[in-house]
């Protein structure tokens, strides 16, 4: 008899790549109502960030972002989800983005390569 493994019930995707020297590990994850992107170099979560489309009578998309834990003082991690979240809206998906960042480095360049990362194996 051999054994049968459950699959994971979340759509996902890992990968390993190097930003900058750095070894990052970054998870992608697709829920009902949400993606879900950790990345990290450090081996934690760090901090998190929610972004979401907002509803309403604009003719022009805006966009929330707000850190949920940890650093609230780093405008590039923002920027980050922002960039996401613009992404995925564009898309077409409606899901909001909750976003992890464990990062030794918050350079632009870092920040790019996560981003691009993402976006090449995105899950929407």
């Amino acid at each position: 008899m051999g054994s049968s493994v459950p699959r994971f019930p979340v759509t996902h995707k890992s990968l390993s790549l190097d930003i900058k020297g750095n070894k990052t590990d970054v998870v992608l994850c697709s829920y009902d109502d949400h993606f879900l992107v950790v990345a990290t170099q450090i081996g934690a979560m760090g901090t998190i960030l929610h972004a979401r489309k907002e509803e309403g009578v604009s003719i022009e998309p805006t966009f929330n972002v707000s850190s949920i834990f940890g650093k609230r003082d780093e405008p590039m991690l923002p920027a980050c989800a922002r960039k996401l979240i613009e992404h995925i809206s564009t898309s077409g998906s409606p899901k909001s983005l909750v976003l992890s960042l464990g990062l030794k480095d918050h350079s632009v360049e870092t920040l790019r390569g996560i981003v691009s990362a993402v976006i090449d194996n995105r899950l929407w």
